[in-house]
């Protein structure tokens, strides 16, 4: 018996009944299209809508329809009878079977004649007819090829050949072949008469063969007989007389020789990494420390390196010498040489060491190239190296002497300093030189890659040395020698440490910077920079690029110019050579970018103006932080115009900056002069830099003003009385290249206004007036539209369907490949404890 239906209750018809309901009416799947506004008598057709119960039927029916023709994509899983009329049903069975019997024929007919010719033409091989190379009538065969090879006999054929059947003739076939002798000769006749035919000519070829060679031995026999007396021999004197002309070579055996004789390119030694040189600098260093300490001791220094002496081609180098004062006898003797530095040699490298300071102070920059100084340290130890005597010792005095100049020397390994007054105790006392070879030295000593630590104390040297310069500046008088001579040392380090070198100088500059503004919020009057951040900015432009448009260490350099150029009075001369050296560095630092900086233009303008008594009649405001009027404003005009005669040009020192002694009347008018030759310099150097720019003369035009109507050039010196002229030339000479906006002098003319159209709108958007014809075309237009983009939005549903179908793929291929590779790792390692489980059984 089969199992009892379950009684179906109320219950489960009123809980059928209340799902659907639930989705109908579910307020979280209904979607409320919102109304802009309530048009009375309008019904609308979609206010309500389920998107999730359409979103799930438009995803199952493309699974049901999309996901199966992807899925079937090339694949070819059907059979399709492509016989001809089998799907046709007005045709019987029969005319089906003869059609296709036909069509069959007809396929064999035409692959058959595929390769037919014209039968009218002959076909030729070689000028020989095809027809009768078929027939065999033509075969060629070797006269080296031995009698029996390559013949065709009866016996060799082989029973079948080209769909015939070939086989011997037996003695009723000859009886046949006899009486029907008048019938036409069958085609292993024919084959059978061509094998009779090539055995006998190849029989009369050998004797031929036979006949001919003993026709040529009897022939050389014959010709040895005749031989000598054909010969003529010619005497040696005639034969000297004409020498044998030699054949020219031709061009390409020239270029051949030539190519022998040319130079190869020799294979160039390695080139060392930087560690290994940094590794070679330091023992080399080390070598001499050690030496040097040596010396102090008062031991005498041994050279590794003996001189080499002659040695006859029967020494046996086996210590046996005879001895000069007893030639009878034998002795051994030990040859030992001794080297030492003499006193006289080292007091002349040390010279040439100062020297060579000397000329490395005449460098514009301030500084020179690392590798060169190296090499040049390395030269001088060189010299301490070659330095050798033939003394076997030395005397008592000798050695003193050596000891107390090596106590004198540098020593030459140097730790690297852990705090600044570990740097402060290693630079005292001692030169600017010396200064710089202690650097030099602790930078080769403690190369990064020597050693963990080095790095980071390396990078702490950089803001001790930045520290030490400011030390140097802020000294009464300010040793900008030593500053000078260690700026190599510090470009260095900025080189193997750029970032540590880019903090240190962010700090200060930001530090200076927020001084100024605090200064600005409290007093108002802030001061000029003194002579350190002086040095820190031309440091900065020594050790980085300044033509970047933007860079961490620069930037905020100009920054800190421009604050000071803009928001710092000047209240003496000595602020304004300050300002001065500021607008220098300011120069130098966008000379080959030619950035335009404002503030540097505006500070130039208002030096100008400082050098004007009369201020009244300029025809244009003064900007900060120059002022029209007040006891400042005249800082650069003149006391006695006589001051100029006795006036000559001077470079405007760095010193000045900081203590500037001017203690007569004709001391200042010629520090005045001074400033205002530099500020006419550098304006020129700006008219040559911003030439190009469109606003070249509007920039410029104060300038013009000032130096042709207020700023006389007839009570200055020749040199500034030319700079005047040439600035004038140049602005006066730059072309104009943009003309400014003017009105039109012209009303434009106004637009054509054209009586507007007015149609009646309907309700609903309907237009009242227009024809049947109208109303169609512009419905289909909206039905073509939105046509078109459902047809757009369900091409992009598809797209995005398909795209997910392509990924689940891949995501399941992924799956599927890592749980067979965990499978196949867990039986390896399943394995391996197996067999390393049976490897302890058998060692117990």
């Amino acid at each position: 018996m089969g199992k009892v239906p379950k009684k179906r209750s109320l219950a489960d018809k009123v809980r059928k009944t209340k799902t659907s309901a639930e989705i109908k009416n579910n307020p979280f799947e209904v979607k409320i299209n919102r109304k802009k506004f309530e048009v009375l008598g309008r019904k609308s057709k979609h206010d309500v809508g389920l998107p999730g119960v359409s979103r799930s039927k438009a995803n199952n029916k493309r699974k049901e329809t999309l996901l199966k023709e992807y899925k079937l994509k090339n694949k070819s899983s059907k059979l399709i009878d492509r016989r001809f009329g089998e799907y046709d049903t007005n045709m019987a069975p029969e005319d089906k079977i003869l059609k296709r019997f036909a069509m069959e024929r007809q396929r064999a007919h035409d692959k058959k004649d595929v390769y037919n010719l014209n039968e009218e033409e002959e076909l030729t091989h070689y000028g020989q007819s095809l027809a009768e190379m078929e027939k065999f009538n033509d075969i060629g065969n070797s006269d080296d090829e031995s009698e029996e090879k390559g013949l065709l006999s009866a016996d060799r054929l082989p029973l079948r050949r080209r769909g015939g059947l070939l086989r011997k003739k037996s003695s009723g076939d000859q009886q046949q072949e006899e009486e029907g002798s008048h019938r036409a000769k069958s085609r292993q006749e024919l084959i059978e008469e061509l094998i009779q035919k090539s055995k006998q000519e190849k029989r009369e070829r050998q004797v031929q063969k036979e006949e001919s060679q003993e026709l040529t031995e009897q022939l050389d026999k014959e010709w040895k007989s005749i031989q000598a007396l054909m010969v003529k021999k010619t005497p040696k004197s005639e034969s000297a007389d004409q020498p044998e002309e030699k054949p020219k070579p031709e061009e390409y055996d020239k270029m051949v020789r030539e190519l022998v004789f040319e130079m190869k390119a020799q294979p160039s030694e390695r080139l060392k990494t930087p560690e290994e040189i940094a590794r070679e600098a330091r023992e080399k260093l080390q070598k001499l420390e050690a030496d040097r300490l040596r010396r102090m001791m008062g031991e005498e220094a041994v050279d590794s390196t003996q001189s080499q002496t002659h040695m006859s081609a029967d020494d046996l180098n086996d210590g046996f010498i005879l001895d000069k004062e007893d030639q009878k006898t034998l002795s051994y003797q030990v040859r030992e040489e001794k080297c030492f530095i003499s006193e006289e040699e080292g007091d002349e490298e040390e010279e040439d060491g100062e020297g060579s300071s000397e000329e490395e102070e005449d460098e514009e920059d301030g500084h020179s190239d690392l590798e060169s100084e190296q090499e040049s340290e390395d030269e001088e130890h060189n010299k301490e190296d070659e330095v050798i005597s033939t003394k076997p010792s030395l005397s008592k005095e000798e050695l003193k002497a050596q000891q107390e100049a090596a106590k004198a020397e540098l020593p030459y390994t140097f730790a690297v300093p852990e705090v600044y007054g570990d740097l402060q105790n290693l630079l005292d006392g001692h030169t600017p030189d010396n200064k710089r070879i202690i650097l030099a030295r602790t930078q080769k000593c403690n190369h990064p890659s020597l050693a963990v630590g080095n790095k980071l104390k390396l990078q702490k040297l950089f803001g001790f040395l930045l520290k030490y310069f400011g030390e140097m500046t802020n000294l009464s008088p300010p040793d900008l020698t030593t500053v000078d001579k260690l700026i190599p040392e510090l470009y260095t380090l900025c080189q193997m440490f750029p970032d540590e070198a880019c903090k240190s100088l962010q700090n200060i500059f930001g530090d200076a910077a927020c001084c100024i503004e605090k200064v600005l919020d409290c007093t108002g009057q802030p001061d000029l920079p003194k002579l350190d951040m002086l040095v820190y900015l031309k440091v900065t432009a020594l050790l980085f690029p300044t033509s970047d448009f933007r860079h961490p260490v620069t930037t905020p350099a100009l920054l800190y110019i421009s604050l000071n150029l803009t928001k710092v009075p000047v209240r003496s001369l000595q602020d304004v050579t300050k300002c001065l050296v500021l607008c220098c560095l300011a120069v130098e630092y966008f000379s080959f970018s030619k950035r335009f900086m404002p503030e540097l233009i505006n500070f130039l303008v208002g030096m100008l103006q400082l050098a004007v008594q009369d201020k009244t009649s300029l025809g244009y405001t003064m900007v900060p932080p120059f002022r029209p009027s007040g006891k400042c404003s005249e800082l650069l005009v003149l006391s006695d115009s006589g001051s100029s005669k006795s006036w000559s040009k001077k470079r405007l020192q760095l010193s000045a900056t900081e203590r500037l002694e001017l203690n007569t009347d004709l001391d200042r008018d010629h520090h005045r002069l001074t400033c205002l030759s530099v500020t006419l310099d550098l304006l020129k150097r700006c008219c040559l830099l911003y030439k190009d720019l469109l606003s070249f003369n509007h920039i410029f035009q104060p300038v013009r003003t000032l130096l042709s109507k207020h700023l006389s050039a007839q009570t200055l010196p020749e040199p500034v009385q030319e700079l005047h002229r040439e600035i004038l030339e140049l602005i006066s000479g730059a072309p104009v290249t943009r003309s400014p906006l003017v009105l039109e002098k012209k009303k434009p003319i106004p637009l054509k206004l054209l009586t507007p159209k007015i149609v009646e709108v309907l309700d609903y958007g309907k237009k009242r007036g227009s024809s049947r014809e109208e109303r169609e075309k512009e419905k289909l237009k909206h039905k073509y539209k939105k046509e078109f983009k459902g047809a757009l939005r369900e091409i992009r549903k598809d797209s995005r369907f398909l795209a997910r179908e392509k990924l689940n793929e891949v995501m399941n291929r992924d799956a599927e490949r890592k749980r067979k590779v965990k499978e196949l790792f867990g039986s390896l390692a399943t394995q391996e404890g197996e067999w390393k489980a049976l490897k302890r059984r058998k060692k117990k």
